[in-house]
């Protein structure tokens, strides 16, 4: 049986907010969610710090995070290349994380990108994190549908799984970039794909709103999805959304969630309620 494993994603939360939160207002946070125990933490991303200031000292705080108080991983997004590069030096680091997008229009936007040329760079940065022997996670963004008009259908989806799969990624995230997901695209993806690729470990990196969190979560577990991203309180989510109702998965409400579900996995709850309470102060302080 698949262990669930529950990824913290402050660096999602956090790379939207204009106001730069101090070096040091970060590492306390952080360091309050390694205690907490989550198997990964998508702590920040190696880009352009004219692209996301907010991620600019992402090296410093992973310098200075204590990692032997809990057996936390650590994720950094990668966009090319040289973040690759940058990631792969720190021995901190567990997975590189890239973000590939089966809309053209976004992946564009994204990282000035096309998809074809979003092909070359993974197989690079594959290359890249095996040299360093660290995983790449790779995010299939626009996963669950398409907000520009383009084709989008599940055989899309299965179709780039496959090619990201014969690249030898063993972590494809499924994430719903605009919060378009629902309870049905979710079941028909994860019900269909991980049986098809059992090497693979499928996550569910959701957006939803407050209405939809319990359906999305539920879909996704119910069809055999065992790894989950979310953020607490749900702050962050895609700035292209649009829409200041949609943010990403609350970790709380997944918590509650898995915990109804007497599922194992290891968060320190108390621990947990210090991360969230300093989190109102953070996010409420910059935002």
């Amino acid at each position: 049986m698949k262990k669930l494993k529950l990824i913290e994603c402050p660096r999602d939360a956090m790379q939207g907010i204009k106001q730069f939160i101090p070096t040091e207002v970060k590492l306390q946070y952080l360091q309050m969610l390694v205690n907490c125990g989550f198997d990964t933490l998508d702590v920040g991303s190696f880009v352009s710090p004219k692209a996301i200031p907010q991620m600019a000292d992402t090296k410093q705080v992973i310098e200075r995070l204590d990692l032997s108080t809990a057996p936390t991983k650590l994720l950094t997004i990668v966009a090319n290349t040289r973040g690759a590069l940058a990631a792969a030096e720190m021995p901190q680091i567990s997975y590189i994380g890239f973000p590939f997008s089966i809309s053209e229009i976004f992946q564009m936007r994204n990282t000035h990108k096309t998809i074809a040329q979003s092909e070359i760079i993974l197989k690079e940065i594959i290359e890249i994190a095996q040299q360093a022997k660290k995983q790449v996670v790779v995010y299939i963004s626009m996963g669950f549908g398409n907000p520009y008009g383009e084709p989008w259908n599940p055989t899309i989806v299965s179709e780039w799984v496959a090619k990201i799969a014969a690249m030898g990624i063993t972590i494809i995230s499924l994430s719903d970039t605009v919060g378009s997901s629902t309870g049905q695209t979710i079941t028909e993806l994860f019900s269909t794909l991980i049986p098809e690729y059992p090497a693979i470990e499928f996550g569910a990196h959701l957006h939803t709103s407050l209405s939809t969190w319990y359906e999305k979560i539920d879909a996704a577990y119910q069809a055999g999805c065992r790894r989950f991203d979310g953020a607490i309180q749900g702050y962050g989510g895609c700035p292209m959304a649009g829409d200041a109702l949609i943010g990403n998965m609350p970790t709380e409400k997944m918590i509650s969630y898995f915990t109804t579900q007497k599922e194992v996995f290891d968060v320190d709850v108390m621990r947990f309620e210090s991360a969230h309470n300093q989190a109102t102060v953070l996010f409420s302080q910059y935002h």
